[in-house]
């Protein structure tokens, strides 16, 4: 994926609208790729799947706790995809304690499948899930990956966390700034 364009998606997302009152104040919103990565640097990370151990316990947390520090390397923005849908995403955003990070769902895992790390987690029930990642993606061209290493379609792995860390990601950004 280094130095190729994002693919042109669109996530399906749901937005807190006050207007609607009741238990429920959500609607869904469309949130196109354009949007997304448009005119900025981003850093993306992607993640098997919202509740499962090392996503929850190492991952996510670790991106929430260092997203100051991307901002100030220069990312304006960080996000967490996952092919998980939009309520999924939003309850493991609730269950974190997440302030900072913004959530993609990738509810389908169309973005995933274009970007090459649609992989098939069939060995623990999962199906079709994202291999662990990371990109810093500028003006919605991939200008550094981090790729955990081993991709596979059978389980032959030990869910590879290390590569796509925020330390990693971080290092690259004061290395190049924007």
């Amino acid at each position: 994926m280094l130095n190729r364009a994002v693919p042109d998606v669109v996530f399906k997302t749901r937005i807190r609208d006050e207007s609607i009152g009741g238990d429920n104040p959500f609607k869904w919103q469309d949130l196109p790729t354009s949007q997304v990565f448009k005119d900025r640097r981003v850093v993306l990370f992607s993640l098997p799947g919202a509740f499962t151990p090392t996503c929850t316990t190492e991952q996510c947390p670790a991106y929430e706790q260092a997203y100051e520090e991307l901002r100030s390397a220069g990312a304006d923005e960080v996000y967490c995809l996952s092919v998980n849908d939009a309520f999924v995403m939003y309850q493991w955003a609730k269950h974190l304690g997440l302030k900072n990070l913004k959530l993609l769902p990738d509810g389908s895992g169309d973005f995933t499948r274009r970007m090459g790390m649609l992989v098939k987690k069939d060995h623990l029930g999962f199906g079709q899930r994202s291999w662990r990642y990371a990109a810093v993606v500028d003006d919605g061209v991939v200008r550094a990956w981090f790729e955990e290493p081993g991709i596979n379609d059978e389980g032959a792995d030990d869910d590879p966390y290390g590569v796509s860390a925020p330390d990693t990601v971080l290092d690259w950004l004061r290395s190049n700034p924007a």
